[in-house]
């Protein structure tokens, strides 16, 4: 396989990004429910030799385990699997625990049965190498299992909303709702996976009495959205991406005044690898 350079500033700048903020709560608030989803689509069980790719605290991880499962749980930021491996710990699940680039995984060839995703692979900049790393490390007649917010959902929204104050992409990159497109995951992963689940599916979230509570939540936990606040605030948009936020926050809105309902939809995508 042609040896891709790696880009170690981009690299630093997004272990950085994702230690910022407090990924676990956002993990806790948001994704709780999507944990046992993936390990049911891949019909984890005893034995089986997983992968989770990009697994940040662990979301699709723990499940597995607790099902039989040898986990190795990776991640590029090391302070979220610090947060998994203790609460692996506390739940008395042995899983190894690895820091890795989505894009250049440190595995074996064909040496996973499961090689699976929560809302974490489709943060990888360049979606080629990412998918190319994913069919690599997973064995021929093995699952690859993937859950993505979509581009038309509530997050894929959000992303197009922020843009504006973002820090420019880096060259090649993608944007990461992509994934959560089932036309585009057959592009991107052609003849090398066969998927026989494009499920998209909601996370309901009713814990937020007004929307702005919301928008504050993701402003000070979401290492994306603290990211773009920091660009924003050195060219003066700050205020503007306040009312941006809180628009959209309001606009996404499907309960009241006082008690916020939002839905966040993904796409679930199971395959097997060829």
């Amino acid at each position: 396989m042609l040896e891709v350079p790696v880009d170690e500033e981009l690299k630093t700048r997004h272990r950085s990004m994702w230690a910022a903020g407090n990924y676990p709560v956002i993990a806790d608030t948001l994704l709780a429910s999507m944990q046992p989803v993936l390990a049911d689509a891949c019909r984890v069980g005893p034995g089986m030799r997983v992968l989770d790719v990009a697994a940040g605290t662990g979301n699709a991880s723990l499940t597995a385990a607790e099902r039989g499962a040898s986990v190795v749980a990776s991640d590029l930021t090391p302070e979220l699997l610090a947060v998994g491996c203790r609460r692996a710990a506390a739940r008395g699940l042995e899983l190894e625990w690895r820091e890795a680039d989505a894009e250049q995984l440190p595995f074996e060839d064909e040496s996973f049965d499961v090689v699976m995703s929560a809302v974490g692979v489709m943060f990888a900049p360049h979606h080629h190498r990412a998918a190319d790393e994913l069919v690599r490390v997973c064995r021929p007649g093995g699952t690859i299992g993937l859950a993505s917010w979509t581009p038309e959902g509530m997050a894929g929204s959000l992303f197009r909303a922020t843009r504006p104050y973002a820090p420019p992409a880096p060259p090649g990159a993608q944007a990461p709702p992509m994934w959560g497109c089932a036309e585009y995951l057959r592009t991107l992963f052609g003849q090398r996976v066969g998927f026989d689940l494009l499920e998209p599916r909601v996370v309901e979230l009713d814990m937020f009495s007004r929307p702005v509570e919301y928008a504050e939540f993701v402003k000070m936990n979401f290492g994306p959205l603290i990211s773009t606040y920091a660009y924003a605030r050195a060219h003066g948009w700050e205020r503007e991406l306040d009312e941006t936020l809180v628009a959209f926050c309001e606009g996404w809105n499907s309960g009241t005044e006082i008690r916020s309902r939002f839905e966040q939809e993904y796409l679930v995508a199971v395959g097997t690898r060829s």
